[in-house]
């Protein structure tokens, strides 16, 4: 038989006696139903997420606890952006194996930071499976990995057959001419490669003997930065060469490699022919007043060149003249910047300032 009805004053005041009967006081029954909605609307929300978004996190969480390591937060928060920055991150070859395994479950990044994270050459090739299926990531920073050649070797393979990536930097990785055969290979077959870092490694004349001559083939890249190297005169020598047949290259920078007159000489042989290069870096390079001087003569007659950088060489008032004559002896120069600074003047330890040379 039914009972008698209840008001709801009396089944409030009945369940309140019955939980404090059960030992379980009022707010915490509360919080409890709070924690269940809480839990009903979660669910609500991952059925309601896109299957791409809700399959990268748990597979990240899983490869994660498979490597055994911990995961990556920022990865976690990703969701729709195109930046995915875990640089100084720590992750070593066994985070970068877990990464891999759910990148390509994230179709949203473009933009691929793992900077100093000692990734070290297995790191760089569980993540060069990744990227060699990854239809959306375009740039990628692997800088101060210790990729070392193995690390290289897996990279470049992955990318020759990856015509996603447009912008690689692999700098402070001590690679070595060992790596020069794997990065002259891609810069041959990735054609739709345009900027590459290669700055603070080990790359040597054997190196840039290899590299000159992929440069002069390549048909696409457009930025090539090599700055901190070891590019003495043979070398540097095979960079000019290969810049000199380059139709395509807008940016480079061979800062910092001692290339000395040999290499200066070589490079302004270069500017005679080249008509695309826009901007030239060759600061601190050992270059004296003889190598301005035959730079100078690449500057007669070139069209192109915006930008040249020669700051910190010992090319002494009588070099630096020297250009600027160049300079204001073509009339057909588009040159808008020529810095001098921290240069060695005759008679006098003071530097030489930029000088614009739209002006000459």
């Amino acid at each position: 038989m039914r009972g008698p009805l209840q008001e709801p004053g009396e089944k409030e005041g009945q369940e309140e006696g019955a939980a404090a009967a059960s030992g379980c006081p009022a707010g915490v029954r509360e919080a409890k139903k709070g924690l269940d909605a809480d839990s009903d609307s979660d669910q609500e929300t991952e059925g309601a997420r896109k299957p791409g978004e809700l399959g990268k996190d748990t597979l990240y969480l899983r490869s994660c606890r498979a490597y055994s390591v911990v995961p990556a937060s920022c990865f976690l928060r990703q969701g729709s952006a195109p930046e995915l920055s875990l640089r100084h991150r720590g992750l070593g070859p066994q985070g970068a194996r877990a990464l891999a395994h759910a990148l390509n479950s994230n179709p949203c990044i473009k933009r691929l930071d793992l900077r100093d994270n000692g990734l070290c050459g297995a790191g760089a090739e569980a993540l060069a499976g990744a990227l060699s299926r990854s239809c959306s990531i375009c740039d990628v920073d692997l800088s101060e990995n210790r990729l070392g050649a193995e690390g290289a070797q897996a990279i470049c393979a992955a990318l020759a057959v990856s015509p996603a990536v447009q912008r690689l930097q692999l700098a402070g990785n001590g690679l070595e001419e060992q790596a020069a055969q794997c990065l002259a290979e891609l810069l041959l077959a990735h054609t739709g490669l345009k900027s590459l870092d290669l700055s603070y490694n080990q790359l040597n004349d054997q190196a840039g003997e290899t590299l000159g001559p992929a440069l002069a083939e390549n048909t696409g890249l457009m930025e090539l930065n090599v700055s901190w190297n070891h590019l003495r005169g043979l070398g540097a020598i095979a960079i000019a060469r290969g810049l000199e047949a380059n139709i395509f290259l807008r940016v480079l920078d061979i800062s910092y490699n001692g290339c000395g007159d040999s290499g200066a000489s070589a490079v302004g042989e270069a500017l005679k022919t080249n008509n695309v290069l826009e901007e030239l870096y060759m600061s601190n390079n050992r270059i004296s007043a003889a190598g301005a001087l035959s730079l100078g003569l690449g500057l007669r007659v070139n069209q192109t060149l915006r930008i040249l950088a020669v700051s910190r060489n010992p090319m002494r008032s009588e070099g630096c003249s020297g250009v600027l004559k160049s300079v204001q002896a073509n009339p057909q120069s588009v040159l808008e910047l020529l810095d001098f600074s921290v240069q060695l003047l005759k008679g006098s330890p003071s530097s030489q300032p930029v000088v614009p040379a739209s002006g000459s």
